[in-house]
């Protein structure tokens, strides 16, 4: 029995390009790996401290729109810090609840001062220093008085 014979056989040159091929493969899968993981002596991926929340929301005044359009919250690896959200919208609702009290309150007592002009008989709109009009509408004073004389 004869012994068969593969169909095809390498040449010398062929054989060397695979062999060429395969190590600069290896070569490059090697230098990318060292490049990520930082090795070779050179830090090419520097640590970086994690991102924490400095409030800059001010805690001397209240809090304004500019306040909230610089407001930008750190990164999470899936999204943002759900503790330093809650603590800013914490913030910001507090902010909100005050305002809010504080406009009740105001409004109440401008609803006193409405009703006690109404049973007063006061005109809420007249202006400092206006003279009172009498019933014909005309106005009393120093000029009137001359028109008459």
């Amino acid at each position: 029995m004869a012994r068969s014979e593969p169909d095809e056989v390498f040449a010398p040159g062929e054989m060397r390009v695979f062999w060429f091929l395969l190590l600069t493969m290896v070569v490059v899968v090697t230098a990318v790996t060292l490049a990520v993981v930082g090795g070779g002596g050179s830090a090419v991926l520097q640590d970086v401290p994690p991102d924490r929340f400095t409030d800059p929301l001010p805690a001397t005044r209240p809090v304004g729109r500019a306040d909230i359009e610089a407001l930008r919250l750190p990164m999470a690896l899936r999204g943002y810090r759900m503790a330093d959200v809650d603590e800013a919208l914490s913030r910001l609702g507090a902010e909100l609840a005050e305002r809010d009290a504080r406009i009740a309150e105001l409004e109440s007592s401008l609803a006193g001062v409405q009703a006690a002009a109404v049973t007063t008989g006061t005109d809420l709109f007249k202006q400092p220093g206006d003279r009172p009009a009498d019933p014909g509408g005309h106005a009393n004073g120093p000029d009137r008085a001359e028109e008459d004389g």
